[in-house]
């Protein structure tokens, strides 16, 4: 099941924008290696359910995967064939918005072949553009 809230203190949010770099979530910090996004976008749950599914599929319930981010932002939309008007939306599906430089997934207990090899299936289910980063030590 694609990842949502328990519970929202309001049920429908603004589009908003999303300028400039990521300040926060753009080290390595739980595993080893990382996924960082190179563009600005919303990311699904679907998509980070996908994600999370091929990385332990391709991982054999080796190491360790982590999500670093988590869709909290409702996205309404309107049925097919509605007229405009009568306000906004329902609650159609839950997004994170992402800024260039934020690590999306981790990776930590393989080797860095498998990691790569993982973090590699992951980019192929996101919608931006990926690299890979490893930890920097002695940071």
């Amino acid at each position: 099941m694609a990842m949502m809230p328990k519970r929202i203190k309001y049920r429908k949010m603004q589009r908003g924008k999303m300028p400039g770099m990521a300040t926060r979530g753009n080290t390595v910090s739980y595993g080893e290696y990382g996924l960082q996004s190179m563009m600005a976008a919303w990311i699904s749950g679907k998509h980070l359910e996908a994600g999370r599914v091929a990385a332990t599929h391709f991982l054999h319930r080796e190491g360790r995967v982590y999500i670093r981010v988590f869709p909290d932002k409702p996205i309404s939309a309107k049925p097919l064939e509605v007229r405009m008007g009568t306000g906004k939306g329902e609650t159609d599906d839950w997004v994170v918005p992402i800024k260039p430089g934020t690590i999306l997934f981790e990776v930590g207990g393989v080797d860095e072949a498998t990691a790569k090899g993982a973090l590699r299936r992951i980019a192929a289910k996101m919608p931006v553009k990926c690299r890979l980063i490893h930890r920097r030590h002695g940071h």
